[in-house]
């Protein structure tokens, strides 16, 4: 499957990135990831295995990611997790319900339980 972005209402979410025009790396070195480079490829294979789907939440004019939420493929549910830069927590919470709704409608991946925070 090829990333499909969202609007979260102030919020913009699309897949992540680390290209020549756009890169995610810096953002995710604020959210604690080890080694961003290859988590932005890793959420790619994600996204074309269909086990694992990442969003970057962004600011809609500057594109910076502030954010990240996900689903990850449980059996036949969903597991949702996100993480938000200092500051940002209200980003992440507004996801939460279209980020929801695309797993369930578009996935068919029901989503129980409640945002585990932290990367995956």
């Amino acid at each position: 499957m090829q990333p499909v972005e969202i609007n979260a209402g102030t919020w913009y979410l699309r897949s992540l990135r680390a290209d020549e025009r756009i890169t995610d790396v810096p953002a995710l070195s604020h959210l604690q990831v080890d080694d961003p480079t290859t988590y932005v490829t890793a959420a790619q294979r994600g996204w074309e295995s269909e086990t694992r789907f990442v969003w970057a939440i962004c600011i809609p004019t500057t594109g910076e990611l502030i954010a990240l939420i996900g689903i990850t493929t449980d059996g036949s549910s969903g597991r949702l997790w996100g993480e938000a830069r200092d500051g940002y927590d209200e980003a992440l919470d507004a996801a939460i319900g279209p980020v929801t709704r695309f797993a369930e409608g578009a996935l068919g991946l029901p989503v129980g339980e409640p945002l585990s925070r932290g990367i995956y």
